[in-house]
């Protein structure tokens, strides 16, 4: 039986968030800093700083500190890491109902890997690119859908820099990157962020060429994630239908793709370098 008070959580933790981004931004204007400024400063994309002030993206225990300290609020920021917490507990996620289980499995993990062909992994995605796809998706959604799908996935991606860290490696193929969705301006900001976030210590971001001669597996994307407690499962999606594989032989498959395709794609490094390149030629 669904709690009556379900939906004034969710509207209270929104509220809540944007009251936060609306005093980080008074703050950073007070101190003359642009959202580039702060970012750089804190470790955050320009994008994950907009997205923040808005209220989209659930501020984390770490930047509230450093965001205080740095803004010099006095501990008007950090004071409210317990309202954020538990407002994150409350509120509700807006996430379709095919997605959910796995959503909460994602929470759950110590370790994640991504192996994506046509489309960058929610978990990567700048807020201008995931409301692209929304905004593109058929049949269409209604502005309200677009940005409770939005804000669900900018939730999502507070498991990279969450503590204690969950291990993140991602597999891509080249022909993700070249995709231009909501144009230019929006494409070169997701490959910045993907170049800052390849960076977290925690994360390892590798690019599959398109010019490889051989290929482990051409069956499409999926998601190995380990829970913690339990062992390996894996994920596939594909055209809303999603399912969640538990069979150990089945997993063990998956796995060992995985693992052929990360000896064959570009190292970590080479990948940053490759990305790097494609920001040169936007």
């Amino acid at each position: 039986m669904a709690d009556p008070n379900d939906e004034d959580a969710g509207d209270g933790a929104v509220d809540l968030f944007r009251a936060l981004g609306r005093m980080v931004k008074m703050l950073r204007e007070r101190a003359g800093l642009t959202q580039r400024q702060l970012g750089q400063q804190l470790g955050y994309s320009e994008e994950q700083i907009s997205s923040l002030e808005r209220g989209r993206r659930v501020p984390q225990d770490e930047f509230l500190d450093a965001a205080d300290e740095l803004l010099g609020a006095n501990g008007m920021l950090a004071v409210a890491k317990e309202d954020v917490a538990r407002a994150k507990t409350k509120a509700r996620v807006k996430h379709p109902a095919w997605f959910r289980d796995y959503a909460r499995l994602e929470r759950e993990a110590v370790e994640l890997h991504h192996y994506d062909v046509s489309a960058l992994p929610g978990l990567l995605q700048t807020e201008s690119h995931a409301r692209a796809i929304f905004t593109n998706r058929q049949p269409l959604l209604d502005e309200a859908t677009v940005e409770q799908r939005v804000t669900a996935r900018l939730g999502r991606q507070d498991i990279l820099t969450r503590w204690p860290a969950t291990l993140v490696t991602f597999m891509i193929e080249e022909a993700v990157l070249r995709r231009p969705l909501g144009g230019q301006s929006t494409h070169r900001a997701q490959l910045e962020h993907l170049l800052q976030v390849s960076q977290l210590r925690n994360v390892e971001l590798q690019i599959m060429p398109t010019d490889r001669e051989e290929h482990p597996t051409l069956d499409g994307p999926f998601t190995l994630l380990t829970p913690i407690g339990r062992q390996q499962v894996a994920y596939v999606e594909v055209q809303r239908v999603s399912r969640l594989i538990v069979d150990p032989e089945e997993v063990r498959i998956l796995a060992a793709r995985y693992g052929s395709i990360r000896a064959q794609a570009l190292t970590p490094r080479e990948s940053r370098f490759f990305i790097e390149t494609m920001l040169g030629d936007t």
